[in-house]
């Protein structure tokens, strides 16, 4: 996150655009970043693919409208080098969820299951994360109910999709005002 801060404080310094896709900031950092978009337009997701960005949204909706009736379990894949996990879009994921049911995530996120004490809890959202082969990234939002179930998936075959999304946000964001800005402004998402 470091370098990525430095990279935030050039572009404010010069007022370039920075598009970032990475997560592992923690809050101070993420104030800086806001702090460094007064002079230069940022631009930030946990993962710069439209389609995973339009997923966030699905799942938020989702959420809103299925409330606690339905258990959550994101499922997550990712190559075996990987060494976050959950990933960081997961856990956007599971942000949409709880802000989908305004509630906390760090209060019902359930983010490993192991023994016999493991029973679901009402309003919990469950991750599970898996590493191997050279999947670049596959996330499965899981909404169980009872005699139905609603699965919203996303798999990237390519990294490509992240290239293309960095660079539709560097387009818009040369248009824009100094500001923090999300993908979800980029893509005209409410």
């Amino acid at each position: 996150p470091l370098l990525r801060l430095e990279c935030a404080k050039k572009a404010a310094e010069y007022k370039k655009i920075l598009v970032c896709g990475t997560t592992g900031f923690s809050e101070e950092e993420k104030k800086q970043l806001v702090n460094y978009a007064q002079n230069c337009v940022i631009i930030w997701s946990s993962n710069m693919s439209i389609g995973v960005n339009l997923l966030f949204n699905l799942v938020e909706k989702v959420s809103t409208i299925l409330r606690d009736d339905y258990d959550v379990e994101i499922v997550e894949m990712h190559h075996r080098e990987k060494i976050d996990a959950p990933s960081g879009t997961a856990l956007t994921l599971g942000a949409s969820v709880a802000k989908g049911r305004n509630i906390d995530l760090e209060k019902f996120g359930k983010m490993t299951r192991f023994g016999t004490n493991s029973k679901r809890l009402k309003g919990e959202i469950g991750f599970a994360s898996l590493r191997g082969g050279d999947v670049i990234g596959d996330q499965k939002v899981i909404f169980a109910g009872d005699g139905e179930r609603i699965e919203l998936v996303h798999k990237a075959s390519n990294r490509n999709v992240f290239a293309s999304g960095a660079i539709r946000a560097a387009i818009w964001g040369s248009g824009q005002k100094p500001g923090f800005y999300l993908m979800k402004d980029v893509l005209q998402i409410s």
